[in-house]
């Protein structure tokens, strides 16, 4: 039986700060990322599909968030993966803690879990065409595409 991959990259970088306006503002005016109420999105070209594209999440969150709870840690990483139940049945058959249940958007589906440090990270199964059309009508996100 052919082993299936995993991870096939990343999906986004979420990290806490004291202030999500201020932060946004200057990366901004001294980096050009423009952003919008998530952050940023950037833009790419998918390895194995050059014709399709990729998508990764910046996004500065305040430091009192719960959204990387239950870990302490500052910041949570978000990987993509093609197929994400599967990939769940057999990370709890690898006793891996899954922090909740999947969760499906029009943008794809997403779970949580921990790694052994405690480090939050999040799975997402994308839907990659509803960020094409998010992004090829906001003349604005150009810059970080």
């Amino acid at each position: 039986m052919e082993k299936k991959k995993k991870v096939t990259g990343i999906g986004g970088i979420f990290f806490k700060t004291k202030n999500v306006e201020t932060l946004k503002t200057w990366y901004e005016n001294h980096l050009g990322i423009k952003t919008d109420e998530y952050g940023a999105g950037f833009k790419s070209r998918q390895w194995s599909h050059p014709e399709m594209s990729h998508y990764l999440q910046w996004s500065p969150m305040n430091e009192d968030t719960e959204y990387l709870s239950p870990s302490d840690k500052p910041y949570m990483i978000n990987y993509r993966v093609d197929d994400l139940e599967w990939l769940i049945k057999e990370l709890r058959k690898e006793g891996v803690k899954i922090v909740d249940e999947i969760e499906t958007f029009e943008y794809g589906k997403f779970v949580h879990i921990l790694d052994p440090e405690g480090n939050k990270i999040e799975l997402w199964e994308p839907v990659d065409e509803v960020f094409d059309t998010y992004y090829d009508n906001d003349p604005d996100t150009e810059a970080n595409l």
